[in-house]
């Protein structure tokens, strides 16, 4: 099945099935496709669509992840999220060499690595920001070394201090990290921010004035649904979203928006909560994820979900939601394995479960021992 060219120049593709989405109770209008040589399939090939994938078992694994799922494209870590590296922690020449020749075997198109969660750009505390510096520099040095087209960074918060000031800081920060390295297709892209707290990011003109303060990077733009939303974006109607991609390309410039993460959201509007939650299922809903994933204005992006895995599956469930969304229809990946798997719980949590059983079995002992001698009182 061809696709036919809209009055915008972009694809548009007959839908040939209604069906109800896994998270939510709309329906979505999805076609199905028939196969090609290689992974990729005809109308998937003109979407990008991906998800946030581990690289717990390897680097090169996270792309076979990537690729089981039905994706086109794949956000991952470099290294953990949520540990200092200080910018020390390299990664293999081989394995980067395995990584960059699976990408292109496999035709995941872009690449996009998130920085770490510990990473605070904007901080007054010059310590955390000298961390934050040699953090971020190392992000920069493994998403050369993988060939990754864009690195994903939340701007940082502020703390107490004005607005104007930590946007300096944040400028000040990406020009030292990025001091004497050459990025070459790799582009920086702050996210907006959900808003929470004192940090920065919320609003276009602030992520605005953060480009404008180091236009010798070339940065570009991350926008994510569930921090729009969160922030007091309105995107649920078809003239908010209208309104919502207006002010974005007055004040940034939608050529800018590089990446787009989807996310329903367990926060409600203006909450300034940063929450995800499964397609369908939150304050976003499905018809709205519609309405933004095949706007024109953001045709050719790329669309990632960083959505909750709360039981097995949940991965693939997510990105299935996602392709109908963008009217296209996927079977379910074969063979074990095709998917990440819930968080566990904490070794402290685990160890403490024990114990608690335990003790409940000793209290229903000794309820009964106390029964069992009344009853012998009473003979």
């Amino acid at each position: 099945m061809q696709a036919q060219a809209s009055p915008e120049g972009q694809p548009v593709y007959p839908a040939t099935a209604e069906r109800g989405e896994s998270h939510g109770a709309e329906t979505a209008r999805t076609v199905r496709s028939t196969p090609i040589a290689g992974t990729a399939e005809p109308l998937a090939a003109t979407r990008r669509v991906g998800a946030h994938t581990s690289i717990a078992g390897g680097l090169a694994e996270a792309l076979d992840l990537a690729r089981r799922l039905r994706c086109t494209t794949l956000q991952i870590f470099s290294a953990s999220p949520r540990m200092w590296t200080d910018g020390r922690q390299k990664i293999d020449p081989a394995q980067a060499a395995e990584f960059r020749e699976r990408r292109r075997a496999l035709e995941l198109d872009p690449v996009v690595i998130h920085a770490n969660y510990l990473i605070n750009l904007a901080a007054p505390d010059r310590r955390l920001r000298e961390l934050s510096i040699r953090g971020f520099r190392g992000e920069l040095e493994r998403a050369i070394a993988l060939a990754a087209d864009f690195l994903v960074v939340h701007p940082g918060s502020r703390r107490d201090g004005p607005v104007d000031e930590a946007i300096e800081r944040i400028a000040d920060s990406l020009r030292q990290a990025a001091a004497g390295l050459e990025l070459g297709r790799l582009r920086i892209l702050p996210e907006i921010t959900a808003g929470q707290g004192s940090v920065v990011g919320s609003r276009v003109e602030e992520l605005r004035a953060i480009l404008d303060a180091c236009p010798e990077l070339n940065l570009g733009v991350c926008l994510d649904t569930a921090h729009l939303l969160a922030a007091g974006y309105e995107i649920r109607t078809e003239a908010g979203l209208d309104s919502t991609l207006a002010e974005i390309d007055r004040s940034l410039g939608l050529d800018l928006v590089r990446v787009v993460h989807v996310n329903d959201s367990k926060a409600p509007f203006g909450s300034h909560v940063d929450r995800h939650e499964h397609l369908g299922r939150g304050h976003i809903g499905l018809e709205a994820l519609r309405r933004f994933v095949n706007d024109p204005r953001l045709a050719g992006r790329a669309f990632i979900l960083e959505t909750p895995i709360d039981r097995p599956g949940d991965d693939w469930r997510n990105v299935r939601t996602l392709w109908r969304l963008a009217g296209i229809e996927w079977a379910r990946p074969a063979g074990k394995g095709d998917g990440l798997r819930p968080r566990k719980r904490s070794q402290a949590k685990q160890t403490a479960r024990p114990a608690v059983k335990s003790g409940g079995k000793r209290r229903a002992r000794k309820t009964a021992a106390k029964r069992t001698s009344r009853l012998k009182r009473k003979r």
